[in-house]
């Protein structure tokens, strides 16, 4: 299926392209061939969320399927990309003929390439067509680069703190930026690397995947990107104010006695007087930094933010800090699956956690969320890689181990629908396994 309709993405968009020789761009004829590539694109796009056409080693690839030599519409089109620069186009779920449109005239123009081409295409409206301009490897290292970016923000701003020194909040607002466009267009990318867990830089590491978290709660939810880099910026900066505690205490290594929990308590009241005195900082930031350990029923603390009316975006962020924390190795806890996570919050909401924003957030990660580790009916383990955004319950899978628990020298992918074999029959823990499932998202 997948086969022939790249076949038939071929076929319509050199059709398309050929006929502009001939006939103006709104001409029937050459509808009649952007209809068919639209349909096409949509089809294929509604199997994998997105549908990307590029080149490999010169040669015309769409996904999975290799355009070799023999076949003249592909050796056009690849012939095209080449002269423009392009490495490939990427199509996204909500394409319209009129975006298609636009492409076919610029191509058809051939004056802007590389940067310029993806530039003017921006300009002419089109937003579910991505240019890509660099090799497709690089383009699939998008999200670690942003999550190491964060990572590297989050250094610097603790740096600045404990230098006795203001931090500025541009490269953190310019971080969760990049993040927050990456949460909307691909919201399990940079979720699925909310589980690297660097333990000797945990601060850091925990401070980028809460606010990765909190991204895909207020995705599920329906914020706005505004409200969604608000709430990245929040989570980012939400334990800032354990900075101010004694370095024993925030590294001790087992169970806290309740003196020492009483320093701990005081970080959330520290971190939102350290982030008001940062430049553009709103009170719903402040709310978040402050109320992130302020529970549902109005219980928690600090007794601060129990006594005033916080953002609902406060919510969302109490919901990633307590998952993040539940999926990561402790001294007396072993981390949890993402699927014991999930049950975990369940039990915890609508008294702990918000229990709107806890559902809304589940159903959007599916019943085995990205990273999950799990096993077949036909005997085989494999990572989830990739879960559709419109039907959480069908996902792609990187199988690691055939049916008899082999290790395979090279994985290979598998799609699933949720409703017809192979299904999956339960879920494994990679912490027993020593696999690092991060290796694998790609």
């Amino acid at each position: 299926m997948e086969q022939e309709l790249s076949k038939q993405i071929v076929q319509s968009f050199a059709g398309a392209f050929k006929g502009l020789r001939l006939y103006p761009l709104r001409h029937p004829a050459i509808e009649r061939h952007l209809q068919g590539l639209l349909t096409s694109l949509l089809t294929l796009g509604h199997q994998r969320s997105k549908v990307t056409m590029g080149l490999l080693e010169k040669t015309l690839v769409i996904e999975d399927q290799l355009f070799a030599q023999g076949n003249p519409a592909a050796e056009e089109l690849s012939q095209l990309l080449q002269e423009l620069e392009l490495q490939g186009l990427l199509f996204r779920p909500g394409l319209t003929v009129g975006e298609l449109q636009t492409l076919l005239a610029l191509l058809q123009a051939g004056s802007a390439k590389g940067d310029e081409f993806s530039r003017q295409l921006q300009e002419g409206g089109v937003t579910h067509i991505e240019v890509v301009t660099l090799a497709f490897h690089e383009q699939e290292k998008r999200p670690r680069k942003i999550y190491g970016r964060a990572l590297r923000v989050v250094e610097n701003i603790f740096q600045d703190v404990r230098l006795g020194r203001i931090p500025s909040s541009a490269e953190a607002v310019s971080a969760v930026k990049s993040m927050a466009e990456l949460t909307i267009t691909d919201p399990h990318a940079l979720f699925a690397l909310s589980m690297l867990k660097d333990y000797d830089n945990y601060t850091f590491t925990h401070s980028v995947n809460v606010a990765v978290i909190a991204l895909a709660v207020g995705r599920s939810c329906g914020l706005s990107e505004e409200k969604l880099r608000t709430l990245g910026l929040g989570a980012l900066l939400h334990d800032l104010g354990k900075l101010k505690i004694d370095r024993q205490i925030i590294n001790k290594p087992g169970r806290l006695t309740e003196e020492e929990f009483a320093e701990i308590r005081k970080h959330p009241g520290s971190g939102a007087e350290l982030v008001a005195q940062m430049d553009g900082i709103t009170t719903e930031v402040i709310d978040i930094v402050l109320g992130h350990h302020l529970r549902f029923n109005r219980e928690g603390y600090p007794s601060e933010a129990r006594q005033r009316e916080v953002s609902p975006l406060t919510y969302m962020a109490a919901i990633a800090d307590t998952y993040d924390a539940m999926t990561t190795l402790r001294a007396y806890q072993r981390p949890m699956t993402p699927r014991t996570a999930i049950e975990e919050l369940q039990t915890l909401k609508g008294n702990y956690l918000h229990p709107e924003f806890v559902e809304t957030f589940v159903v959007s990660l599916g019943t085995f969320p990205v990273g999950s580790l799990v096993r077949l009916e036909t005997g085989e383990i494999g990572v989830v890689v990739w879960v559709d955004i419109r039907n959480p319950d069908r996902a792609q899978l990187k199988i690691l181990f055939d049916a008899d628990e082999r290790r395979l020298a090279q994985g290979h992918r598998l799609d699933l629908d949720g409703s017809t074999p192979p299904r999956i029959v339960a879920e494994l823990d990679p912490f027993l396994r020593g696999i690092d499932v991060t290796e694998h998202f790609r």
